[in-house]
């Protein structure tokens, strides 16, 4: 029985918030309601625009503030494995102590170390800050979608989650959108005074329009924290490996794998508690079944997919000399496509369609890494239009019903079963996005390799097409480089940095070809799941249990 920790209001059935830790749903005016859907955007935008920000302008910081690509990859782990652990213990918080201090503490914390670093600017508080980036993007996350609720009356509940949760989509987009305006003299400082005003906007915002209370109970236990203390840093290491290993090298860096083995060994100690505890934070048992094994191994990999257009799209353009403003179209079309994915995913929502609307947003996204697999060096950011509007639609398209899809099965097994799977979306996702991106690059570097190997042992001095070549980029060098052998080296460097160039390009090719063939896969094994439980619901109607006698 839930310990009331203040009286619980007279609310109406309708007003009552869903679970302890939501906000109450009372009739609002209209101006209300939009001043609703407004911060929720807001805040939706910013727990995540800030990280994309960095993403964005990874190489233009790494330059500025003089980062080995190590400490860059380290900015992006730094944002992820604390916005993962944030979840741990956040809804419980909610529970206990009411969704207005949540608010208030995590995007406090936030705009207070966005502008502490505009005045120190070293890479320990740009780690700070990204870490405190992840804190206020879990707390963000979820008041987008608590305050978009507000917006209109409770029937549209299923609708407005969808759009609650996918706003944090549109950070990326609008990331590469603003991001030449802001870095155009030269400065990493205009990101970060954009980034800290955003925060205060979003800060003011959820002081000024607060949301309506709701219940509060005692929810935390002294296990809770001992969980929270071995799965956070088991959490932490694994982001760190999927972030380091492909700057480091996998086989190459010893303390990586150690690194993965006391994160494997925290986290098996974790769950062992969590196991055998009469009230858990995380309820193993029902992990484990299939359904939910199910689930997370479908959540992981929608997010993976996504990877062929964060990691492998982007990847190609800068390989090919583009940076935020040649993109700055491509990405004006993602938008409208997630916008689109979004719109339309909510415009249809139904629970007899949360189905067919992950199989959608899967094929959408294969096909666009299928349209993808015969790119050239000539390609440019508008060939990309139509595959990549593809996949934003698709990206923009699961979130929603994904959502909706778990609680639904954490709802049926009880209130307690919420945090289990808001932490398990939250790992998935997070790792999900990692992991694709490490596994690409990965498989990028190996055919690059290959082809580079390749290219260059078919270059024979002798041959007369080679040789041409050869003359034509030294005369490049004619007229700024006198010593004839300097420019026969000039010229030899430069054809060997076509021939990396074309590797390159082919590598990602294949990341193309490869992203395309597991959404293949993803999508006829749904296909057969959704297919074998037609088939149990049909034999069960026709063969129904003998009566107990």
């Amino acid at each position: 029985m839930s310990t009331y920790l203040k009286p619980v209001p007279d609310w109406e059935e309708h007003e009552k918030p869903t679970l302890p830790g939501s906000a109450s749903m009372p009739w609002h005016p209209p101006h209300r309601r939009v001043a609703y859907a407004a911060v929720a955007v807001l805040v939706g935008i910013t727990g995540g625009l800030g990280n994309a920000l960095v993403t964005a302008n990874l190489p233009f910081l790494q330059g500025q503030l003089g980062l080995t690509p190590a400490q860059g990859s380290g900015l992006v782990a730094a944002y992820a494995m604390v916005n993962v652990t944030a979840n741990l213990l956040a809804f419980k918080f909610r529970q206990q102590y009411g969704i207005r201090l949540f608010a208030e503490i995590g995007l406090g914390l936030y705009a207070a170390l966005a502008v502490l670093h505009l005045f120190v600017g070293s890479f320990e508080t740009t780690l700070l800050m990204r870490a405190a980036s992840g804190f206020a993007g879990a707390a963000c996350s979820t008041l987008g979608t608590l305050y978009m609720l507000q917006s209109l009356p409770r029937r549209y509940t299923g609708n407005l989650l969808v759009v609650g949760v996918g706003l944090s989509q549109l950070a990326v987009p609008l990331a590469w959108l603003v991001s030449p305006g802001l870095v155009d003299t030269g400065q990493w400082h205009n990101l970060y005074f954009f980034e800290a005003g955003l925060a205060l906007c979003a800060f003011a915002a959820v002081v000024l329009l607060k949301l309506p209370p709701g219940v509060q109970i005692k929810a935390f236990e002294p296990l809770d924290f001992l969980t929270f203390a071995l799965l956070a840093p088991a959490i932490a290491l694994l982001v760190i490996v999927l972030a380091q290993g492909y700057v480091r090298w996998w086989l190459d860096t010893p303390w990586l794998g150690w690194a993965l083995v006391a994160s494997i060994t925290l986290a098996t100690t974790a769950f062992i508690i969590e196991h055998y505890r009469r009230n858990p934070l995380l309820q193993t048992r029902w992990l484990a079944s299939l359904p939910v094994l199910h689930f997370i191994a479908g959540a992981f990999l929608l997010r993976f997919l996504t990877a062929e257009q964060s990691y492998g799209v982007i990847g190609l353009m800068r390989q090919l000399g583009m940076g935020p403003d040649q993109m700055r179209p491509l990405f004006a079309v993602i938008l409208a496509g997630v916008i689109t994915g979004i719109a339309t995913s909510a415009l249809t929502f139904g629970p007899k369609r949360i189905i067919a609307q992950l199989l959608m947003a899967i094929a959408l996204l294969g096909a666009a890494a299928l349209l993808d697999q015969n790119r050239t060096s000539l390609d440019r950011p508008h060939d990309f239009f139509l595959s990549q509007f593809l996949a934003s639609v698709g990206a923009g398209m699961f979130m929603g019903p994904l959502i909706m899809l778990g609680i639904t099965q954490a709802l049926k097994q009880g209130v307690d079963h919420m945090i289990t799977f808001l932490v398990t979306l939250s790992i998935t996702q997070t790792l999900g996005g990692l992991a694709g991106s490490a596994v690409l690059s990965s498989y990028q570097l190996h055919r690059e390799q290959v082809y580079s190997s390749a290219l260059v042992s078919q270059l024979d001095p002798a041959d007369g097409v080679l040789a041409q070549r050869l003359k034509q980029q030294q005369q490049v060098y004619a007229g700024v480089v006198t010593d004839p052998v300097q420019r026969v080296a000039q010229g030899t460097a430069q054809l060997a940095q076509v021939a990396r160039r074309e590797a390159n390009v082919r590598a990602f090719n294949d990341v193309f070809s490869l992203s395309g063939q597991v959404a293949l896969g993803f999508l006829g094994w749904l296909l057969l799941l959704s297919l074998r439980t037609a088939v149990l619901k049909q034999w069960r109607k026709h063969h129904p249990p003998d009566p107990v006698s």
